[in-house]
C-alpha cells in the first residue's frame, strides 16, 4: 500500500462504515421491496487516464515520459530502435541516420568516434557529447580524459537514445546531449536461442558475430562473440576488432532482478596519417605516416539490481568497474624520421549510480539518485630509437635531453573523484500540463603528480589538485493536446568538467602553478517545442532552441614572471548556439493499416544553426566569429521498407554545409606565411547509403549494402593541423542464421 494513501484510505473506510452501517441493520427488510422497486443509477462514464506519449506509435521515436527512474517529459529525446533497421555493418552513418542533430564526424580507422551537437566543441573523440551503455559511461575516464575510444556494435544494441536539453541533469558532465545505448537483452520465451552473422566486404571486410540467450526459470543469460578485421583504404589503414559480451540475470520473483554482466572490446590498428590539403586534392590514399599504430583494450564489468518496493516505487541500482588501455606508437616529426613514441594512457575505474522513483497521485512522479565515479588514469610516454617498437617496449630512465632515446619522455600519475546528488519531479494539473523541477549537485576533483616531463618544456613539474563544486537547475513545461500531440519547453543547465588537459598539460608549457586555475565551462540550454502523433502513420518533432556556453577555456600568456613561453588557461571565451531543429516520419502503410506489419516510411530531420563568438580574449578569435565544426544546417533523409521477418531495405542521405575547422576561422599555412595547408573551411557534403536485410528462410536471411553510394571525396575531421579523408565507396555482403 502506498504510504500517501493511508490517511485518505482511513478515513474512506471510517465514512463507508459509517454509511453502511444503517442500511446493515435493515438489509433484510428492503431486500424483498428493492426486488419488487429496483432503482435505476445514474450512469457512470469511466476513462483510462493514459499519458500522450504512453502509446506504441509515438514510442517508436521518443522514449516514455517516465522511463524506468528517468523523468524525460519535457526534455527532447529521440529514439532509433536497431530492430526497425537493416542490419548496420562497418558504417555508423546508417546507426544515426534517423538521429535529427547529431554530428558524425568520419575517420577511416575505428579507433575513436567522433561526435558533436549543435556546435558545441570539436568532435574529435565526443569530448563534448556524454555517450553512454546502459547508462554507464563509455569514456576513458568520465572527467578527466572524456574521450571514446570503444564503440558496441549495431549489432549488440537494441536502442540508440539521444536526451537533449536537461540531459546534464539526468546524467551530469558534459554539455547536452547525452547518447546512451541499450544492450540486447536475452530471448525471453526459450531456453536457447542463437544468431550467428557473417559478412564479407570492400577493403578486405571480414566481420562474425554470434549470439546465444535464452532464460529458463528464474534465470536469463545472453553471450556473444565478435571479430572484424579490414585492410584499410590506405596503406597502414589494417584493423582488428575483437570483442564479447556476457550477462546473467536472475529474476527471484515479479518485483526483483539482479544482472552481472562483463563486456570485453579489444582493437589493433594502423594510422595511416592526415594529410594537407594538395596531399588530399592529388591522391586521397596518400600515407603520411605508415609506422603509427593504435591499441585499445577495455574491459568493464558490471552489476544491476531493479527492485519494485511496491507498485508505485521502484529502485534501480548499477555498481560497475573497469579497465582501459589506450597505446599509441606514432612516428616522430620531420624529414626521414628515424625515431618512435610509444605512449600508454590507463584508466582503471569505478563508479556507483542509485536511483529510486516514486509515482504518486495522478501521474505525479518524483526521482532522486546519486552518483559516485572515481577513476586512476597514469599517463606515460617513451622515445625509442627504431620506428616500430612493440606496444610493450618501455624504457625505465628519464630523458636527459632531446636527444636522449630508449628513454621515459613522460610520466603523470592522474585520478579523478566525482559525485553527484540529484532530484526530479513531475507534477501533472488539470487542462493535461505538467511541470518537470530539477535539482542536481555535482562535485569533481582532478589531481595530478608528474615525475618525468619532456625535455623541451621550460615549465616546472606539475603537482596540483583542485576541486569544484556545480549546482545544476532545471525547469520543465509541457501539455498534451488534440489527438496525440504534445507541447514542450525546457531550460536546463549544464556543464563541462576541468580535465587533466586543463590544469597539467604534458605536451606544452601550461603553467603548472596555481595561476593556471580555470573553472568548469556551464552551459544554459532553453528549448521549446512540439511533437505528436495526429493521425496515423505520422511523427513529427519541430523546436526551436538557444544555448549559451560560458567560461569555454582558452589559452593566454602567464605573465612576465613566470618562465619564457608559458601560458596559462582562463575562462575568457562565450559563444551562442540558436536555431531549429525538426523531424517528420510518415509510414504511408501504417497511415492506411495502423496494425500492419508492412511499413514503407519517408523520414527526414534538418537542423539549423547559426553560432557565434559573443566573448573572447583569445588575439587569434574576435567577437563574431563562428565555433569549430558548427555548420548551418546538417540534413538526413530517407526512405525505409520492412515486413517483420521479411525484408528490410533503407536508402539514406546526409548533407552537411561547409563549416570552419578551427575557431579563428583561419586556414592553416606553412611557416613564415606559406601556402594554405588546411583551408579554413570544410567543404560542405553530402553522402547517401543503402542497406537490406532479406529472409530468404524463416532462419535465414541475406545481407548487403552499398556504403558511399556516389563515393563521394570528402572530409569531415581536420585534428592537429591535418584532415582525415573519409571512406569512398565500399560493398558488402554475407548471410545470417537464427534459431
Amino acid at each position: 500500500m502506498k504510504t500517501t494513501m493511508i490517511v485518505p484510505g482511513a478515513l474512506a473506510f471510517a465514512i463507508a462504515n459509517a454509511l453502511f452501517a444503517p442500511v446493515s441493520a435493515h438489509a433484510d427488510q428492503a431486500t424483498s421491496s428493492d426486488a419488487q422497486n429496483p432503482t435505476e443509477l445514474p450512469k457512470v462514464n469511466v476513462r483510462e487516464h493514459r499519458p500522450q506519449d504512453d502509446t506504441r506509435p509515438k514510442l517508436q521515436h521518443i522514449m516514455r515520459e517516465v522511463d524506468g527512474p528517468l523523468i524525460t517529459v519535457t526534455k527532447k529525446t529521440s529514439i532509433t530502435k536497431t530492430d526497425n533497421i537493416p542490419t548496420v555493418i562497418d558504417n555508423f552513418r546508417n546507426l544515426f541516420a534517423q538521429t535529427p542533430g547529431l554530428f558524425y564526424s568520419e575517420q577511416q580507422s575505428p579507433g575513436q568516434m567522433n561526435l558533436s551537437y549543435r556546435g558545441i566543441g570539436n568532435p574529435q573523440e565526443s569530448e563534448f557529447v556524454t555517450v553512454m551503455l546502459d547508462g554507464i559511461p563509455l569514456m576513458s575516464d568520465w572527467i578527466g580524459y572524456p574521450t571514446i575510444y570503444t564503440m558496441p556494435l549495431p549489432q549488440q544494441i537494441s536502442e540508440v537514445q539521444l536526451i537533449r536539453g536537461g540531459s546534464s541533469l539526468l546524467y551530469g558532465p558534459e554539455p547536452p546531449p547525452v547518447v546512451n545505448m541499450i544492450s540486447r537483452k536475452p530471448v525471453a520465451d526459450r531456453e536457447l536461442a542463437g544468431y550467428t552473422e557473417n559478412v564479407v566486404g570492400s577493403n578486405g571486410l571480414l566481420t562474425t558475430f554470434n549470439q546465444i540467450s535464452g532464460t529458463s526459470g528464474s534465470w536469463d543469460y545472453l553471450v556473444d562473440a565478435h571479430y572484424r578485421k579490414s585492410d584499410g583504404e590506405r596503406d597502414n589503414g589494417d584493423s582488428k576488432i575483437r570483442g564479447a559480451d556476457l550477462h546473467i540475470g536472475y529474476h527471484p520473483d515479479d518485483d526483483a532482478s539482479y544482472a552481472l554482466d562483463l563486456k570485453a572490446w579489444s582493437l589493433n590498428t594502423g594510422d595511416p596519417g592526415k594529410l594537407n590539403i594538395t596531399q588530399f586534392t592529388s591522391d586521397p590514399e596518400t600515407v603520411s605516416t605508415p609506422y603509427n599504430r593504435l591499441w585499445t583494450d577495455r574491459y568493464v564489468l558490471a552489476f544491476t539490481h531493479e527492485r519494485h518496493f511496491d507498485p508505485d516505487t521502484e529502485l534501480v541500482a548499477k555498481v560497475w568497474a573497469g579497465y582501459q588501455d589506450n597505446a599509441a606508437r606514432s612516428q616522430d616529426r620531420g624529414n626521414a624520421p628515424t625515431t618512435a613514441t610509444l605512449q600508454d594512457d590507463q584508466f582503471r575505474f569505478t563508479g556507483v549510480d542509485a536511483r529510486v522513483v516514486h509515482h504518486w497521485s495522478r501521474g505525479n512522479a518524483f526521482t532522486v539518485g546519486t552518483t559516485i565515479y572515481h577513476s586512476d588514469a597514469p599517463f606515460r610516454q617513451w622515445t625509442d630509437d627504431t620506428l616500430f617498437p612493440s606496444r610493450y617496449d618501455r624504457h625505465g630512465n628519464p630523458c636527459a635531453n632531446p636527444a636522449d632515446k630508449n628513454c621515459a619522455r613522460l610520466r603523470q600519475d592522474r585520478s579523478t573523484d566525482y559525485a553527484a546528488v540529484f532530484a526530479e519531479n513531475v507534477f501533472r494539473f488539470a487542462g493535461n500540463w505538467h511541470f518537470v523541477p530539477s535539482v542536481r549537485l555535482e562535485r569533481e576533483n582532478v589531481d595530478i603528480d608528474e615525475t618525468v616531463k619532456p625535455t623541451t618544456l621550460t615549465r616546472d613539474y606539475v603537482h596540483r589538485s583542485v576541486d569544484h563544486t556545480v549546482p545544476l537547475f532545471g525547469l520543465g513545461l509541457g501539455n498534451d493536446f488534440g489527438h496525440g500531440n504534445e507541447t514542450y519547453f525546457n531550460v536546463s543547465q549544464g556543464w563541462r568538467p576541468v580535465r587533466y588537459f586543463d590544469v597539467g598539460s604534458p605536451f606544452g608549457n601550461l603553467d603548472p602553478s596555481a595561476l593556471n586555475d580555470p573553472d568548469p565551462t556551464h552551459v544554459l540550454s532553453w528549448e521549446a517545442g512540439v511533437h505528436g502523433t495526429p493521425v496515423d502513420g505520422l511523427f513529427y518533432d519541430a523546436s526551436l532552441f538557444w544555448v549559451n556556453v560560458k567560461d569555454r577555456i582558452e589559452s593566454q600568456s602567464a605573465g612576465p614572471n613566470a618562465p619564457a613561453n608559458n601560458t596559462i588557461n582562463v575562462n575568457t571565451g562565450d559563444t551562442r548556439h540558436r536555431g531549429f531543429e525538426g523531424q517528420i516520419d510518415y509510414d504511408f502503410l501504417a497511415a492506411q493499416d495502423p496494425r500492419s506489419t508492412q511499413h514503407l516510411s519517408l523520414f527526414a530531420s534538418l537542423a539549423l544553426l547559426n553560432a557565434e563568438f559573443t566573448s573572447t580574449h583569445n588575439p587569434a578569435v574576435h567577437v563574431g566569429n563562428k565555433p569549430a565544426f558548427s555548420p548551418n544546417y546538417l540534413l538526413r533523409a530517407g526512405v525505409s521498407w520492412r515486413e517483420d521477418k521479411h525484408y528490410k531495405l533503407a536508402l539514406s542521405v546526409v548533407s552537411v554545409a561547409s563549416q570552419y575547422w578551427q575557431d579563428s576561422n583561419l586556414p592553416a599555412t606553412a611557416p613564415n606565411n606559406g601556402p594554405i595547408i588546411i583551408p579554413a573551411k570544410v567543404p560542405s557534403y553530402t553522402v547517401a547509403d543503402f542497406s537490406a536485410d532479406w529472409w530468404v528462410l524463416p532462419q535465414v536471411r541475406l545481407l548487403g549494402g552499398v556504403s558511399n553510394l556516389t563515393d563521394r571525396k570528402y572530409y569531415a575531421r581536420v585534428f592537429g593541423g591535418g584532415l582525415e579523408p573519409a571512406i569512398g565507396r565500399t560493398i558488402y555482403a554475407g548471410a545470417s542464421y537464427e534459431f
